[in-house]
């Protein structure tokens, strides 16, 4: 193969992969923006314990890719100990959220997470949560969104189903 034959094969492969590496980015061109005021809450799925709110920022958490959500949560609210198959990442925006770790909702060994508190929790880790107060928090996380209950009786969808 000739010098300017071998150049020319170069360049060809090296304007596609640029193509290719492109495409996503640029079908990335749409932004969401949500004003505080525009909120739109309704009940949380029937996998979290009654009491919940829910408003999707971003995405759809039933289906692959970015989900950003927002929890309201009422005063004396529990979620008991569950773990997740992704990431979890957990921004209090109002109120407290209690935090611990483990197979049993032990209020002593929970840490509370004031407005601006964060906590990243790695897939699997088994967790829970808990309020005092009013709280709102926000969520980010790789869909679809799923829930496992350590205790298969703490699960509010197998309790509906008894009745």
């Amino acid at each position: 193969m000739s010098i300017t034959r071998c150049l020319t094969v170069q360049l060809a492969s090296l304007a596609l992969s640029l193509t290719v590496t492109a495409g996503p980015v640029s079908a990335q061109s749409t932004h969401v923006l949500v004003p505080a005021d525009k909120l739109q809450w309704g009940p949380a799925p029937p996998a979290l314990p009654a009491g919940a709110q829910i408003s999707v920022l971003e995405g759809n958490p039933s289906e692959k890719g970015t989900v950003t959500l927002r929890l309201r949560f009422p005063a004396n609210y529990s979620i008991p100990p569950h773990w997740h198959s992704m990431t979890e990442r957990v921004t209090v925006l109002s109120g407290a959220l209690h935090v611990g770790m483990g197979d049993k909702l032990d209020r002593q060994a929970s840490q509370t997470l004031q407005p601006g508190g964060f906590v990243s929790l790695p897939a699997a880790m088994h967790h829970f949560a808990w309020t005092t107060t009013p709280t709102v928090v926000q969520i980010s996380l790789e869909g679809p969104f799923d829930i496992f209950y350590v205790n298969p009786a703490d699960d509010p969808q197998k309790r509906q189903t008894k009745r």
